[in-house]
């Protein structure tokens, strides 16, 4: 890792995970708790406990478990209603933001760098708020769509370990033309992390 005020050439994509670095905690659950009942949550929590220690034990995968989560919660629902949630969604991870992280944000963009955000939560929540900030490109976990009604299954592979950097090398596939910096806080990011001209591993 270099010092992150040095000047290049070339473009610059600073490339941001989302739980745990933009923010302080992880969305999904916060998102849950605010988009469903407490009934709802309550029943959803006793369905989710067997799969959850499956996950624990590594039985299931981390994107099963997430699956089975999101089919949990939100299968059935209409995308409008649940597009809906996610954009109201956006004054509560104002209040998970990591002041830091929208900082450093806030000064590549100020440098004139693409910021990109890489994350494996669903891209539905974090558009609404990626836009208020002047993020154009969200690379995160798309839902399956049937009829207009969430299925609760992946559209794409969960946004998780490598799978970052398939996204981020489907949509800039000239790596060596750019300068890339990262940040992430977890396991999930170390290939993205090890791509990077500039990487920073819970701090910034």
């Amino acid at each position: 890792m270099t010092d992150s005020t040095s000047v290049t050439d070339k473009p610059v994509i600073a490339a941001f995970d989302f739980d745990g670095t933009i923010t302080t905690r992880d969305s999904l659950p916060v998102f849950i708790r605010f988009a469903v009942s407490t009934r709802q949550f309550l029943l959803g929590s006793l369905t989710m406990a067997p799969y959850l220690v499956l996950f624990k034990l590594k039985f299931i995968p981390n994107y099963k478990a997430k699956e089975r989560l999101f089919k949990t919660f939100f299968s059935g629902l209409k995308t409008e209603s649940f597009n809906a949630l996610s954009e109201n969604f956006t004054e509560k991870i104002e209040k998970i933001v990591n002041p830091a992280a929208l900082d450093k944000i806030k000064w590549h963009q100020q440098m004139g760098h693409e910021v990109v955000i890489i994350s494996a939560s669903a891209e539905n929540w974090i558009n609404p708020w990626a836009r208020k900030n002047g993020i154009k490109t969200v690379l995160a976990t798309r839902l399956q769509v049937k009829d207009q009604i969430i299925t609760g299954n992946f559209l794409t592979k969960n946004c998780h370990g490598a799978e970052k950097v398939n996204r981020l090398m489907e949509n800039y596939p000239k790596r060596e033309e750019y300068v890339l910096y990262a940040y992430g806080d977890s396991n999930g990011d170390t290939e993205l992390l090890a791509l990077a001209d500039h990487s920073f591993y819970r701090s910034f």
